[in-house]
């Protein structure tokens, strides 16, 4: 089909053009403002997808806008390229890590330039490049001197088929986020960063992201998951020990009749170690744990489960005894991993309390109400009852004062709780940044020192498949001198998460080829924040909410003078095909390398941008292809055919115009003015480009094709219109643009041209006369604007004498409407 026109020519030959003039280069300097657009780097794969190309084209889109209207913009673009999807080629196909990921940059990469993106490839980082991971290894180091680094044992997320840990939040209903293979949990020591440290700062800063929407923001709140409650000891009965429980309602505290553990809790072993129960509730404890990963994801849905452990415990006030049970509803990484069940005032308690028998005592009665008989579910506020010195205290006032009561005992303290975990980023794989830390016996734990970076990623390491990393099988790289004493030590063998990666590489782009700092203070003060981020919503807990935390980190090291990372926020929507988003297991993935050759790349660009609001999920239509396809046909035809009839220069347009003349000039910078607005939005794209479709058709309507009736006025009007029209499109739809921009006589880059912008004397729409026709013949004229709508105009004409005449004992069969000209009432007996 793209033989029709010369579109891919046209590509190539403006490609062409960008590249010899660097034209996507920032000045060296400039006293233009600022304006940073960016969309999330992709992982070198091999092939972008069609969920690439709208990201992309979004941002390609708002980057050119900008430009025009007079910013300096940077538009990187880069590669997350370490991960578990290149070692795991090296596996299957013999081929290294490093030369999979670099023949798959340099074919994407050339898909991306096809489609005429605008990045300053001169900015181009790859994480998996030495240059960009000793920066890793550097901010690895002042995480750990500011103590936010440490190194801990604990039971991990492990996915027996990546033979990793994954982060809490890299696993999907109890899946692997990458290979979607089912994820247990182990024991092993590994690398933390302190997230946890900057929860509740991370949590009050979302309420300055205004310009990020609604629900990724809900999404953040939700994990980060803010509680504010206290902490009680409760001792074991007949032991030195003591257990913390955390909880939202002390007032509640006299209603206590069982505590539950999680099976996973580190004492639990030993609390049960002379119980008469031991046996069973280590087997119990085990089929949760078993289970821990599905059922952690759906726990609201699932039966509560539960086994007394034999064990009891004292209530912190009363003295009394209370059970110990071990439940599958708590959790050892959220709270204390010990809560207290208080049947009456909790459903979940009253639930599990009901299943297993257990007593159900209640301690909160209505404010003013009948009381409610012993035994029955109130979780509401209300006046505290049984319940000691505090009983007739309204249940809020006796938070407060019961947890005053503990503290006064020892027993017991105010507790802001998140449910934000802190941050594990060791991977036991290759393909990753190796983390700077040696062990040596005599000094313990040494981190690297600075000058001693990068610590290089080996390239001779063998791939087999099972045993976990290579490197551990490298002795040139364990082995080594400890920086400290000099003695004989070992390598840290896990890499970093390349979630570590993608937390920062917004701030590389600011300062890329800097080799003494990972970017300069200055540097990041001229860009930072991004002012427009693009990506996918999947992101919002992982790589959003790690990036807010490293931009806090590094603003207090007084690295960077920002504390959130990107002001503007917007997810697109994923690409649908047949119902379901496209992939090759669905059979339903459409190439864009096909596209493109098809029908050009401002097709498929245009396409992207015009089906659907940029937010919302693109459903694929190959009609609406086409009809992209049309109308860039459309349009080059008509400028084609015009062009040489058009003034050799931009003449001035006369206010003396015809009335239809007046009306196509005013449709011209409406659309200036509607488009702008639309851009300015930045998710408004869709509609822009109607707006261009519109003049077009205004356009086309006013001259015929050849253009030969035309008068001088006419042809200088119709030359700004079609001027406009290709400058206006020139951000969705660049080189078609930029050979039509020429072919109209203009020379140079058309992205360096002036935005348009609409004169309000234009604006000012002249009205033009209206025929108003009764079965075809003139009835009536009417002077009315050119924009009226048929039904407006309908009632008019029935409320003009003339026309009303002619209607006598007749009704309207049918009405023939022709914008800004003519209305035929078509009319018989009633």
């Amino acid at each position: 089909m793209s033989s029709l026109y010369p579109f891919e020519e046209i590509e190539r030959t403006v490609q062409q053009k960008w590249e010899e003039t660097n034209a996507f280069a920032l000045p060296a300097s400039t006293d233009r403002p600022a304006f940073y657009c960016l969309e999330m780097f992709p992982y070198p794969s091999g092939r972008i997808h069609m969920g690439h190309v709208r990201n992309y084209s979004i941002g390609d889109a708002l980057a050119r806008y900008k430009r025009m209207r007079g910013y300096s913009v940077l538009h990187p673009m880069g590669w997350d390229a370490f991960g578990l999807p290149a070692e795991n080629a090296a596996i299957q196909r013999g081929v290294h890590p490093a030369l999979w990921t670099e023949q798959n940059i340099g074919h994407m990469k050339e898909q991306l330039k096809s489609l005429g993106f605008s990045y300053d490839w001169s900015r181009e980082v790859a994480t998996c490049l030495p240059d960009y991971y000793r920066w890793n290894q550097w901010l690895f180091l002042q995480f750990f001197r500011k103590g936010l680094a440490y190194k801990k044992e604990g039971l991990l997320n492990w996915c027996n088929s990546c033979l990793t840990v994954l982060a809490n939040e890299q696993v999907e209903e109890g899946l692997c986020w990458r290979c979607k293979n089912p994820v247990t949990l182990k024991a092993l020591e590994q690398w933390y960063l302190k997230i946890t440290d900057y929860a509740g700062e991370l949590l009050d800063g979302l309420s300055s992201l205004t310009g990020w929407p609604e629900k990724v923001r809900t999404m953040q709140e939700n994990w980060i998951g803010r509680s504010t409650g206290a902490e009680i000891r409760f001792k074991v009965a007949e032991s030195d020990r003591a257990l913390t429980v955390f909880t939202t309602r002390p007032d509640t505290l006299f209603g206590v009749t069982f505590v539950t553990i999680a099976p996973e809790h580190p004492l639990l072993e030993e609390l049960i170690r002379n119980s008469p129960e031991k046996t069973p509730v280590e087997s119990f404890a085990r089929e949760i744990i078993h289970r821990r990963m599905i059922e952690r994801n759906t726990m609201d849905e699932e039966e509560k489960e539960g086994l007394f452990t034999g064990v009891r415990l004292v209530h912190p006030l009363t003295g009394e005894h209370v059970p110990l049970w071990v439940g599958n509803f708590v959790v050892a990484s959220y709270g204390t991993g010990v809560v207290m069940g208080v049947p009456a005032h909790d459903e979940r308690d009253y639930e599990f309390a009901k299943k297993y028998g257990l007593p159900i005592r209640n301690v909160i009665q209505p404010d003013g109400g009948s009381p409610l008989p012993e035994g029955s579910l109130f979780t509401d506020p209300g006046v505290l009852t049984t319940s000691g010195a505090f009983s007739g205290k309204p249940s809020e006032e006796a938070k407060g004062a019961i947890t005053a009561e503990l503290k006064k005992q020892g027993l017991g303290v105010e507790k802001i709780q998140y449910r934000l975990r802190d941050w594990g980023i060791s991977r036991q794989r290759y393909w990753g940044t190796p983390i700077p830390i040696v062990y040596c016996e005599r000094c313990g734990t040494v981190p690297v020192p600075e000058s001693d970076l990068p610590v290089i990623l080996p390239r001779d390491v063998t791939f087999t498949g099972t045993g976990g990393s290579p490197l551990r099988e490298n002795d040139a790289f364990t082995k080594t001198t400890c920086p400290v004493c000099h003695e004989p030590a070992v390598r840290e063998t896990d890499t970093m998460d390349t979630f570590v990666d993608s937390s920062w590489y917004f701030l590389r782009f600011t300062d890329p080829k800097n080799r003494t700092l990972p970017f300069e203070h200055d540097a990041v003060a001229r860009w930072m924040p991004v002012d427009q981020y693009i990506g996918g919503v999947e992101h919002a807990i992982l790589h959003l909410l790690y990036s807010r935390f490293f931009t806090r980190v590094l603003n207090d090291l007084g690295l960077i003078p920002v504390r959130e990372p990107f002001q503007s926020l917007l997810t697109q929507g994923m690409v649908l095909k047949d119902g379901a988003k496209m992939s090759k297991s669905r059979g339903n993935v459409v190439d864009p390398d096909h596209l493109v050759t098809r029908y050009g790349a401002d097709t498929v660009r245009l396409f992207t941008l015009f089906s659907a609001p940029p937010e919302k999920d693109l459903a694929w239509d190959d009609k609406a292809v086409e009809g992209a396809y049309r109308f860039l046909g459309r349009l080059y035809q008509r400028v084609v055919e015009l062009s040489g009839r058009f003034p050799k220069t931009d003449l001035p347009i006369t206010a003396d115009l015809p009335p239809e003349s007046k009306a196509l000039r005013a449709k011209i910078h409406e659309t200036i003015r509607d488009v702008t607005q639309d851009l300015e939005s930045h998710t408004q794209m869709n509609t822009a480009i109607a707006r261009l479709m519109e003049l077009l058709n205004a356009l086309s309507s006013a001259a015929p094709a050849d253009g030969k009736t035309l008068s001088g006025p006419d042809l200088a009007l119709q030359k700004e219109g079609y001027a406009t029209l290709v400058t206006l499109l020139a951000p969705f739809a660049p080189h078609v643009s930029q050979h039509l921009y020429e072919t109209m006589g203009y020379v140079g880059l058309l992205m360096d041209r002036e935005w348009p912008v609409a004169d309000p004397d234009a604006l000012l729409r002249a009205e033009v006369p209206y025929v108003v026709q009764i079965n075809g013949k003139l009835r009536a004229t009417l002077t009315l604007p050119p924009d009226i709508s048929q039904a407006e105009l309908v009632r008019l004409a029935m409320a003009d004498e003339r026309v009303r005449r002619n209607l006598q004992n007749l009704v309207v069969k049918k009405e023939i409407f022709v914008p800004g000209k003519l209305l035929n009432l078509v009319v018989g007996p009633g």
